[in-house]
């Protein structure tokens, strides 16, 4: 089984089912897309260097390692006879999770955890901005229910920040053969939410329902072009994001957001949208940032 040259998926697991279902979730995205899997457990503490004989105690670490290796040949085991075509490595982190994370996510195509959980919920808290920031250097995946039907989902804001989101989402629905419903909710006062750059101001007579549509449709105009292959759904609804992207994710098999967008979705990654997202969404849910880790 060759290496593959393009980045990994990391997958962070800890031993429960929970964890499980996530490492075969990125053992498929890395069979769909010709990568490897990295299947990634810390047994430190956050916040604690490395080999402090006070906190915590040597005797305590070494018991944990030697259950993170253990757990980690568990899981591989089962990735690779569920999903053979795919070469699986394995990093017992000397760290706590988020600073294990965060180092992985530096040179990773894609980071996949489980639902938040212990430590891992601080990722997704508002007191936490800082640390999920510093994880999200490549997109997030965060496998709830997973369905192998149904449309890949993609929240679109009104800014440039979105692109990278929709890149993903197309190539997320072109890997799965499935089609893409791209979603853009905005509500009355949210002058932020609206779309904006050129073309966006709106034309004599139309109205701001026509303005956002005309716009959208813009947007996605080129990535349709990129990927004839995948039938898109465009819908505009004049309501608050949160609501529509649980509803969505209830038929969805995949849910794409952007984060430090503007309007309805903007700070996606500290406030309540996201945690809502994270917590309650009914598929696995995808988190790309703006600055890095587009679809390429």
């Amino acid at each position: 089984m060759a290496t593959s040259g393009s980045p990994p998926i990391v997958a962070a697991v800890n031993g429960s089912a929970s964890s499980m279902k996530t490492a075969l979730w990125a053992a498929e995205e890395a069979r769909m897309r010709d990568t490897d899997l990295n299947l990634l457990m810390a047994f430190g503490v956050d916040g604690a260097p490395f080999g402090n004989r006070s906190f915590p105690p040597d005797v305590w670490l070494k018991t944990k390692e030697a259950i993170t290796h253990q757990v980690l040949r568990e899981v591989r085991e089962k990735t690779e006879s569920a999903v053979p075509e795919v070469k699986v490595t394995t990093i017992a982190a000397e760290t706590g999770p988020i600073a294990a994370m965060t180092e992985a996510s530096a040179r990773s195509r894609l980071l996949v955890m489980g639902p938040p959980t212990g430590e891992i919920t601080r990722l997704f808290a508002e007191s936490a901005a800082d640390a999920l920031s510093s994880v999200s250097q490549c997109p997030v995946v965060v496998v709830r229910g997973t369905s192998d039907s149904g449309p890949v989902v993609v929240g679109v804001d009104g800014s440039p920040f979105s692109e990278k989101a929709i890149a993903w989402a197309f190539e997320e629905a072109s890997a799965r053969d499935s089609p893409l419903v791209a979603l853009h909710a905005w509500h009355d006062g949210d002058i932020a939410g609206l779309f904006t750059g050129e073309g966006a101001l709106p034309f004599p007579g139309e109205s701001v329902r026509e303005t956002e549509a005309r716009v959208f449709e813009h947007r996605l105009a080129g990535w349709r072009k990129t990927y004839p292959d995948v039938p898109v759904e465009q819908v505009i609804v004049r309501d608050r994001p949160r609501h529509r992207l649980l509803e969505s994710s209830a038929k969805a098999r995949l849910l794409v957001v952007g984060s430090r967008g503007r309007g309805g979705f903007a700070g996606l990654v500290l406030g309540s949208t996201s945690h809502a997202l994270v917590h309650h969404a009914q598929c696995p849910v995808m988190v790309v940032r703006a600055t890095r880790g587009g679809a390429e």
